[in-house]
């Protein structure tokens, strides 16, 4: 999704929310993910001033004090960045699957994350998400994240087949958002 992005080519507008709208989007983080009650004030401060970026492709990109935090596709569920998980890593411990060491080079190429990546003896799912839910992929043996992606099977059909793809990488370690000059949209 943002493997080419760059703020000049993709971003076609920004605009300040409504105080109702901020409020709308403030519930349904916090409905999706539960333990950023506890900060979300810290993350989308009443008093400042929140921002959609429109994109290419109907993507938004929530943005605060000039860095983008979260992003959504159409009117699907909203994803946070990667440098909002490395900063904030124990609010999305609910949404994070673990893939083997072999899939590491080829989901830092963009590629989608498929089975065996995770059915693997060092990968692990311990959340059952719902399809099309966000998950944060991680790998074994290391501490930070490298992809957001949205799920496309359920953990009891990858653990059954064991073929395809079951990830679908949305945001990966270098990609063009984690580039922005400063993770920061001008």
């Amino acid at each position: 999704m943002f493997k080419r992005f760059t703020q000049e080519e993709c971003v076609s507008s920004q605009s300040q929310v409504k105080s109702s709208v901020g409020r709308a989007i403030r519930t349904a983080i916090c409905d999706q993910y539960p333990k950023i009650e506890d900060v979300i004030d810290e993350l989308l401060p009443k008093k400042e001033s929140l921002v959609l970026a429109k994109c290419t492709n109907h993507i938004q990109l929530l943005v605060v004090k000039n860095e983008p935090i979260f992003f959504q596709q159409r009117d699907g569920p909203w994803f946070p960045t990667l440098r909002l998980v490395h900063r904030r890593a124990s609010v999305f411990e609910d949404h994070v699957w673990r893939t083997d060491a072999g899939a590491i080079r080829f989901v830092l190429g963009g590629s989608n994350v498929m089975c065996p990546g995770f059915t693997h003896d060092d990968g692990d799912m311990p959340a059952d998400l719902p399809v099309d839910a966000p998950v944060v992929v991680g790998a074994f043996g290391k501490k930070h994240a490298m992809a957001i992606g949205q799920v496309k099977m359920t953990k009891g059909d990858i653990l059954e087949k064991n073929k395809g793809i079951c990830v679908d990488n949305l945001h990966f370690l270098n990609d063009g958002l984690w580039q922005l000059k400063n993770g920061q949209l001008d």
